[in-house]
């Protein structure tokens, strides 16, 4: 393996959201990278975002027009699988279908040469993809969170074959582009955040199905406490805060009567049977016919800017 330092190119597999925001963060890193997707159309559309995505950067103050400009120079597109072969690193972002997963790593695998790092981002256990590779011990999981442009933790986790040293190697990469690794001791399915964020929908979409509270009571709530606190300490971290024999002795009491259920609640199912998806199909919960979504999406990204320009000012 290159040491991470020296890593020069990277190439992503899939042009999706995901292989977007991605290809922003080594770009701007000064990485060339090679974008690579199914066809000419879907690149042209994914390079027209990532275009729009640099310059909310620009406009925000947090690069210039010309850092933006050779940014964006930097990435090139395919839609040939073996332009990655000659990549320093490989970041596979395609839809999480397990064959097509299991047939890009046997592929990477068969054209990469041997001690070239191949990381996945669906935030699935990397054991799941290596099964038809040759060397699955240079296979490991790099799950950036969307927006990747945007978040800077990355969730790194190997699998049963992965060598030590390469989820460290990782690690070191992500560090060397200006990310932060969330380092895992072992595989779990959905990994740390995608388990703590449905852990609070399971909550939220219980008490909103079983009449508890409506959805807009339940969202300010969380809103406007938890999700002002959470933005400066972890839950953990506010758990010690407050006093670890308060909350054991509230957890005592309330963890019994929490929602365990295996499956979403049925309210919640019909609306996703009638088509009813959210913003993208207008109605879901709410009905966004009477919200501003743009404005709201708009309104999430500036603090997220925000928290990236304060995270830049360390």
């Amino acid at each position: 393996m290159k040491s991470p330092k020296d890593i020069a190119s990277i190439a992503i597999i899939g042009n999706g959201l995901m292989g977007q925001g991605i290809s922003q963060v080594f770009a701007r890193a000064g990485r060339t990278v090679r974008l690579i997707g199914r066809n000419p159309e879907s690149l042209a559309r994914a390079m027209k975002t990532i275009e729009g995505n640099f310059k909310q950067f620009v406009d925000r103050g947090l690069a210039g027009e010309d850092e933006a400009a050779a940014g964006l120079a930097r990435i090139t597109t395919s839609v040939n699988y073996d332009d990655a072969g000659d990549a320093d690193h490989v970041i596979e972002a395609v839809p999480a279908v397990r064959e097509l997963q299991l047939e890009v790593f046997e592929r990477l695998d068969a054209i990469c040469d041997p001690s070239v790092v191949l990381g996945s981002t669906s935030g699935q256990p990397i054991s799941l993809m290596c099964t038809r590779m040759k060397n699955p011990e240079r296979a490991v999981a790099i799950h950036f969170v969307y927006p990747a442009q945007l978040i800077p933790v990355v969730e790194v986790c190997g699998g049963p074959q992965t060598a030590p040293d390469v989820v460290q190697w990782s690690c070191d990469m992500l560090k060397e582009v200006g990310q932060t690794p969330a380092l895992m001791n072992k595989e779990v399915d959905g990994f740390i955040i995608n388990r703590l964020q449905f852990a609070v929908l399971r909550e939220a979409w219980s008490m909103w199905a079983n009449g508890i509270a409506s959805a807009e009571a339940i969202d300010t709530s969380f809103r406007m406490t938890l999700g002002r606190r959470y933005s400066i300490t972890g839950p953990i971290e506010s758990a010690e805060l407050g006093g670890l024999d308060i909350m054991h002795t509230f957890a005592e009491f309330l963890l019994p009567d929490l929602d365990t259920a295996k499956a979403p609640p049925s309210a919640l199912s019909g609306l996703v049977k009638d088509g009813n998806f959210g913003l993208k199909s207008g109605k879901g919960v709410y009905d966004w016919s009477k919200r501003d979504g743009p404005s709201l999406l708009a309104a999430r990204a500036d603090r997220l800017f925000q928290h990236l320009r304060e995270d830049q000012q360390g």
